[in-house]
């Protein structure tokens, strides 16, 4: 039930990759991460209150599908969220914000799940009045309430979901399932690859007839995504029995950190078709192209630092080969080929993946992955 519920976020992910590649100004990008970031806190949230349901269950699955149609309302009022479709986006939404933890409070009645999955829903309400005053204001007030919004819905975890005069719910108080909450973000990591295949596979049949030039493109195309996929299992993909398995780190861990390579993957898809599709670079396809795994390396440092103490250098020294591509490529962005700049980020990654492989193998023979 739960990989059926994450169908529904390969849609919502085809969609913000869309309105990126028709807008990649800068306002369409701060578009793309506030639309971004109420997806993922909605599939978030369930993810995570899934640690207490038990989706083999009748009135489960029944839950999941009315929060499943809510999050494909989301995804359908994506395109026009900023325009008309305002209303439905967050309707969606709060729907979905409110559904979750007045079913655990009913649930859970007199447990301490339920005193805190109310201090939940209090912070949710109040970015709510956020969210509906942006949905109700003119175009040019939608952004900043739209993102104070989200920055509220946010916080609430890092403020341990404190209302003054009411009371809190610290992350200790919340007993998680470690394993099911790593099984979740996989599949919902591979998922994001999915629609990458998708936009990728969608470009190359628009762009036919299938010569060998778009055919090199597409297979530097695919490697990318493989390395990806490769990068991130052998990080992420052993599970949660190692490293810090409080609730605090697992927040950290997956409700932020996965954020970010999610956000980084569709970034990736993105990149992908935009190379695809033109013969020549512009300033906007370098900085999509290196963007898209410098935020899935943000993504990586956040992971590491929460579920093991420490920052991993490879990461850091990867991320800054990155940035210093994106300066060259930028300024000689009229003599690069589009193909040289997709083979050294596919390069860097794909070093990457093998020291991430080879140091995994070492740290499960005693070693220390770095």
């Amino acid at each position: 039930m739960e990989l059926f519920f994450d169908l529904v976020y390969i849609f919502a992910a085809v969609q913000l990759a869309q309105i990126l590649l028709g807008d990649l100004s800068w306002t369409g990008v701060l578009e793309v991460v506030i639309l971004f970031a109420a997806v993922w806190w909605g599939w978030n949230y369930t993810a995570w209150a899934m640690n207490w349901l038990d989706p083999a269950r009748t009135r489960i699955q029944l839950l999941s599908a009315v929060l499943m149609l809510a999050a494909l309302g989301m995804a359908v009022a994506i395109p026009s969220a900023f325009d008309g479709q305002s209303w439905i986006f967050v309707g969606c939404y709060l729907f979905m914000g409110i559904l979750r933890p007045v079913v655990m409070m009913l649930a859970f009645s007199g447990q301490q799940l339920a005193r805190n999955y109310r201090m939940l829903l209090l912070w949710t309400m109040f970015a709510g009045v956020f969210w509906i005053f942006g949905a109700a204001a003119p175009d040019g007030w939608r952004i900043p309430l739209w993102l104070t919004a989200v920055l509220v819905d946010y916080a609430a975890p890092l403020a341990q979901f404190r209302v003054p005069f009411v009371g809190s719910a610290p992350m200790h108080l919340w007993d998680t399932d470690a394993e099911h909450l790593s099984r979740r973000n996989r599949q919902v990591f591979v998922m994001a690859l999915g629609q990458c295949i998708l936009l990728m596979g969608g470009a190359v049949v628009d762009q036919a007839p299938l010569a060998l030039p778009l055919m090199a493109s597409l297979t530097v195309g695919f490697a990318s995504l493989f390395v990806l996929w490769w990068n991130y299992f052998a990080l992420a993909g052993s599970g949660a029995a190692h490293g810090n398995t409080s609730t605090g780190a697992l927040r950290t861990a997956f409700a932020y950190a996965h954020a970010l390579m999610v956000l980084g993957a569709i970034l990736v898809a993105v990149s992908i078709e935009l190379r695809l599709t033109h013969g020549a670079l512009t300033p906007a396809i370098v900085v999509v192209t290196t963007a898209g795994p410098l935020v899935y390396l943000a993504g990586n440092l956040m992971f590491m630092r929460s579920r093991f103490g420490r920052l991993a250098q490879s990461r850091i020294l990867a991320a800054g080969l990155l940035v210093v591509i994106t300066g060259v490529a930028v300024a000689l962005r009229e003599v690069i080929p589009v193909a040289v700049l997709s083979l050294t980020v596919l390069a860097i990654t794909t070093s990457l993946a093998v020291y991430t492989a080879v140091q995994r193998r070492a740290a499960a023979h005693g070693g220390r992955a770095t």
